[in-house]
């Protein structure tokens, strides 16, 4: 397959990036079927190009909060805003245009292992496709050259035609991040995006997602349960606890006692991450 010739960007750095959009949760709660609530009237605002941690444990809602800024989870009250668009309510088409601008990176990567990395990065152009390329797999010049910046972004275009299946965890989550930003997205979200991952690969995943929301100034939220990976990547940080919000603030300056306050126990080594 033939593939554009990347051209460079002025002063050398990604591709210009769609307006961040800011975030608001007002009142959220969310009750499962089950009967279980993951989350308790939780109200916050994350202003557009922040990188925010929002950290808790197993449990704590914050998975449950990062998916209705999408629509994966419906809200059971409040009301959930992203950019101009009120989630709440939203399906169908409205939806789909809304995820479109919302990319999304997963602690499983998400990715088809027997296709190539060019193709699973690709995916992430088909919310801005028409249907019939999308149902035939056919992508324009713009689409491909768009994954391949994606790629290059994070380093990962030597590997564009290996089989997604035979890469490293690390490689596939930044494969999933290039997958996420061929959407150009408003809003990145990422749900445990190094829960699998050892230490330093860990390290440089976050690095990528810092440096993304450094140079393209994309509103970027990332799910976490290791303390040091807040303090060290993010500048603010939300607590949740049994699906309420007990902390939000600054992440560097949050303390031992903000965390055990945050994970309603003593601090444990498995808590931080070592280099």
């Amino acid at each position: 397959m033939h593939l554009p010739v990347m051209q460079p960007e002025a002063g050398g750095g990604m591709p210009s990036a769609s307006v961040p959009w800011p975030i608001e949760l007002a009142d959220v709660s969310v009750r499962y079927p089950s009967g279980v609530v993951a989350l308790k009237d939780v109200s916050l605002r994350v202003e557009p190009g922040q990188m925010i941690a929002v950290v808790g444990l197993s449990g704590s809602g914050k998975s449950t909060m990062i998916r209705t800024i999408n629509g994966l989870v419906p809200v059971t009250s409040g009301t959930v805003r992203v950019g101009p668009h009120t989630v709440t309510g939203l399906s169908g088409r409205s939806l789909r245009q809304v995820r479109g601008r919302v990319g999304m990176i997963f602690q499983h990567f998400n990715l088809a292992d027997r296709a190539s990395v060019y193709q699973n990065v690709l995916v992430g152009r088909f919310s801005h496709s028409r249907t019939w390329r999308t149902m035939l797999g056919v992508a324009d010049s713009r689409d491909k050259e768009i994954a391949m910046r994606a790629l290059d972004s994070v380093g990962m275009l030597d590997k564009v035609w290996q089989r997604a299946g035979a890469l490293s965890g690390g490689q596939k989550q930044r494969v999933a991040i290039a997958r996420a930003l061929s959407q150009e997205p408003a809003v990145m979200l990422a749900d445990e995006p190094v829960a699998s991952l050892d230490p330093p690969t860990a390290h440089a995943v976050m690095g990528d997602l810092r440096r993304i929301n450094e140079q393209r100034g994309l509103t970027v939220l990332v799910n976490l349960h290791l303390m040091d990976l807040a303090r060290e990547y993010t500048t603010r940080m939300i607590g949740l606890r049994e699906g309420r919000l007990v902390y939000d603030g600054s992440a560097a300056d949050a303390t031992d006692k903000d965390f055990e306050e945050i994970y309603g126990r003593p601090i444990q080594n498995r808590d931080r991450l070592s280099r």
